[in-house]
């Protein structure tokens, strides 16, 4: 029996019940689907639905026992034991599972003159299913080691490593990490894990795994291009591209933990008017609520929120609302969520998924009417105050133990599509936003996964540490998250656990940090600063109160720190211009605003070996310091003519530079020519 079929648009191959199918999917794409349990069809998963979307037809052909599928740049070919490999448009191997079986049915590869047949006793598969219970597989897929290969993206991880090669990297939502498994070859591909399973992905040096841990069947995307940013370009095609961020949103967000009442939040806001400093958004964080779950500002600390909104827009600046997905049993919505079925159930043990001030369970937002009620209840007591700003925190979401296994959703186990939470937590308020008939949406959110950014999130890094270390680590993190298509990402300044205001040693990292976060989609303090402030009672009406940090004001950390943080805060309102150009272009196309330099300059070896700077656009090329004590810094800048930012000397490219860096000081470097040099004359 013939186990390949070709159609229009795909190949399959059928053996003992197993299926495999590969068909075209946007622009220089493929999408491979294979399972040992009947084809329920193709479900979205961060795809978008039009499979059709492409430059051009695909070109499915048959060679002895060969099958293969062209579409664009990439091509895939399936043997008659169902293995499968992909190569770019030159015919070069781009990727290919990894068998090491006895060949029962004679094959031979062939990459470029020389013949390789995979014979071995190992009897290792290139895709593995482990049946569970059900109708679900623990599923592992292998692929061959590729020399030399360079990885990026697969979202946020708290390590400095930019180059993901030899990485271990957990398919899991966790407080800090956000797992967004697109990943981005030197060699020429982007790869697309669109299964929302927990698992991992491990690109050892003898070849790459890939794991879920319960899943139907294996479902990935694979695009070819010449270069990274047409990779992610591609991507962005086929899983959307993030809303046009509003112009107001590209100024200074303004936050702490936490700001108690309405009288102090808006004295903050009337200082910031009264010092001249432009503020964008100024935040209402967690525990302006009378309980968990209630979704409304407690009248006792907030009496007025409409006449709040309305005196923050007279002053220019928006109001962003924290919203937890948490629900106490003691919340006045409690009784109809549980009623309706619309929170996260455990499989063993009590219904409790978080303790935090208070026993709670998560909505369950997988569901679509859970997330109509969310939004419904956010519209009535926040948006009809005027609030046009959510900060979806806990999105992950946050489990007080990370017993994936012992969770369920409405659309499954937490083990098959827990990874898709933070997506429809931020589709809630893009579609209920949506449906009001706005269009530049923006929800500030703790993690995603692929497809996010669609709905509008911006990515804070979660709650790391105030240490120079983990500076570090956001750096590569951002960069990662751009490569796999999560371009709106932002840090707490100065980190978020810790920071003692009068510390010198902490002033220098808020310095830095702030200075270095003017180059990043969006410039935001946050922050719980030590000396911490007990509540003034530590229960009311039977329910835990929460503490507040120190100021966490420009003005907060002396009048140095202040005269730094006030500079750099102006050169952000200059840059404005090019910020927008480069929303636009995160809009339109998918380009991330902070970028690896390979991005800009994929011609350059030496490119693709930096991990300490980047790109901030096509113009600026931005140096971070990030360590305590520094003066001076190495800068890497590529061909062609360079202006330091600060001095404005020319500066030829194609080899190192040392440049002053004193505390006050980014290293920052203008291409000849770009219109954005006028926004640091007044800084120099």
């Amino acid at each position: 029996m013939d186990t390949l079929v070709l159609e229009a648009r795909a190949i399959s191959w059928r053996y003992n019940g197993d299926w495999l199918r590969i068909e075209a999917h946007g622009p220089d794409g493929l999408r491979l689907r294979a399972s040992p349990f009947p084809d329920r069809g193709a479900t979205p998963g961060a795809l978008l639905d039009d499979i059709a979307a492409g430059a051009s037809d695909p070109v499915v052909t048959r060679d002895g026992t060969t099958a293969s599928i062209t579409h664009g740049r990439i091509t895939a070919e399936v043997d008659l034991q169902g293995r499968v490999r992909f190569l770019n448009q030159r015919g070069e191997l781009l990727l290919e599972e990894k068998w090491r079986q006895r060949d029962t049915i004679s094959q031979f590869w062939t990459v470029g003159t020389k013949a390789i047949r995979t014979i071995s006793a190992l009897g290792l598969a290139g895709r593995e299913f482990k049946v569970l219970d059900g109708d679900a597989a623990q599923i592992t897929v292998r692929f061959e080691a590729k020399a030399n290969e360079r990885l990026y993206g697969m979202g946020q991880y708290q390590q400095p490593h930019l180059d993901l090669a030899g990485c271990l990297l957990e398919l899991a939502q966790r407080n800090s990490q956000a797992s967004v498994p697109f990943v981005v070859s030197s060699h020429g591909y982007g790869f697309l894990w669109n299964m929302p399973a927990v698992g991992e992905a491990h690109f050892a040096a003898n070849g790459a795994t890939w794991t879920a841990r319960a899943a139907h069947e294996i479902d990935y995307w694979i695009t070819a291009a010449d270069s990274p940013a047409e990779i992610v370009r591609n991507y962005a095609r086929v899983t959307g591209t993030v809303p046009m961020m509003p112009d107001y949103a590209l100024g200074l967000w303004q936050s702490k933990l936490r700001y108690r009442t309405q009288d102090e939040l808006l004295s903050v806001a009337r200082d910031y008017h009264a010092r001249g400093i432009p503020l964008a958004v100024i935040v209402a964080d967690f525990f302006h609520w009378p309980v968990q779950g209630d979704w409304r500002f407690d009248p006792r600390e907030w009496p007025d929120p409409a006449a709040m909104t309305a005196e923050l827009k007279a002053m220019g600046t928006q109001l962003l609302v924290s919203v937890w997905p948490t629900v106490d049993h003691r919340s006045e919505n409690y009784p109809a969520l549980v009623e309706k079925g619309y929170l996260v159930r455990a499989k063993r043990g009590l219904d409790v998924q978080q303790e935090f001030l208070g026993n709670t369970r998560f909505i369950d937002v997988t569901n679509p009417g859970a997330r109509a009620f969310l939004w419904d209840t956010v519209k009535r007591n926040y948006r009809e105050q005027g609030v046009a700003l959510f900060w979806l925190d806990e999105a992950e979401p946050e489990y007080s133990a990370y017993d994936y296994d012992n969770y369920r959703y409405h659309a499954g186990s937490v083990l098959a599509v827990g990874n898709a939470y933070p997506l429809h937590f931020a589709q809630a308020f893009h579609d209920g936003l949506s449906a009001e008939g706005e269009t530049e949406i923006v929800s500030l959110i703790r993690c995603a996964w692929a497809g996010s950014q669609r709905y509008g999130a911006l990515v804070w890094s979660g709650d790391i540490h105030s240490s120079f270390e983990a500076m570090r680590n956001q750096l590569s993190a951002g960069l990662n998250m751009g490569m796999a298509g999560i371009p709106w990402w932002t840090t707490d300044i100065g980190g978020f656990h810790g920071g003692d205001v009068g510390d010198p040693a902490f002033h220098e990292l808020m310095i830095r940090w702030f200075q270095w976060a003017v180059f990043t989609p969006v410039l935001r303090m946050h922050g719980h600063r030590d000396p911490i402030t007990p509540p003034a009672e530590p229960f009311r009406d039977g329910v835990a109160q929460c503490d507040t940090g120190a100021g966490n004001e420009l003005w907060s950390f002396g009048e140095r720190v202040y005269e730094a943080l006030h500079c750099y805060a102006a050169l952000r309102e200059r840059l404005r211009p090019y910020v927008a150009s480069l929303m636009r272009a995160a809009h339109e196309h998918g380009d991330p605003l902070m970028r690896p330099m390979f991005y800009d300059h994929p011609n350059d070896p030496r490119c693709w070996a930096v991990d300490d700077q980047y790109m901030f656009g096509p113009d600026l090329l931005v140096a971070p310091v990030t360590a305590a004590g520094v003066g001076e810094r190495c800068v890497y800048l590529p061909e062609g003519i360079w202006l330091d930012a600060w001095t404005r000397e020319r500066v030829e490219g194609g080899g190192h530079v040392c440049c002053s860096a004193p505390v006050h000081r980014i290293p920052v470097f203008i291409r000849d020519g770009a219109a954005v040099t006028a926004a640091f004359d007044k800084t120099r």
